[in-house]
């Protein structure tokens, strides 16, 4: 297999979450619309087919206005246990990986670029790198708040 560590972001958390809800925050329109995207960023989904050959587009919007089009084709859906897609311009393999333990769940979540050049272009323009972070951030606030509120 080949080692793709060089050209990849990588990123694991332990949500303090079922794997029902977490998948729920991952697989709903509705739900991922309100934390994915770095800090200050907004969402609009104009569509997600969550299944193999289904397409995702969403638009991000920016803090300073600006909005960034993003599409997205889902390449594997195993439920409750891994979310694969591909991402155009830029292009990248998104892989989530999601291990239920009871109350809680392990995720890991990597995507791939084609190049190692991509991925440092990727981050020196759009900090990638800090983003994920905070996008993984907002989804462990976000599983909280709904949490508090069930």
């Amino acid at each position: 297999m080949e080692n793709t560590e060089r050209r990849q972001l990588s990123i694991s958390r332990t949500l303090k979450a079922p794997i029902a809800l977490v998948w729920e925050v991952w697989t709903n329109p509705e739900h991922i619309a309100q934390w994915w995207g770095p800090d200050g960023f907004t969402n609009t989904i104009q569509q997600m087919d969550l299944r193999e050959g289904g397409e995702w587009k969403l638009t991000m919007h920016g803090p300073d206005g600006t909005n960034y089009p993003n599409q997205s084709i889902f390449k594997e859906i195993v439920p409750h246990e891994r979310i694969v897609f591909e991402h155009f311009n830029p292009h990248f393999i998104t892989t989530i990986v999601f291990e239920p333990n009871g109350e809680e769940t392990h995720m890991s979540w990597t995507a791939v670029f084609d190049t190692e050049e991509m991925l440092q272009t990727v981050i020196k323009a759009h900090k990638a790198d800090e983003g994920m972070k905070q996008n993984i951030a907002k989804l462990e606030h976000y599983i909280s708040q709904l949490k508090l509120s069930l």
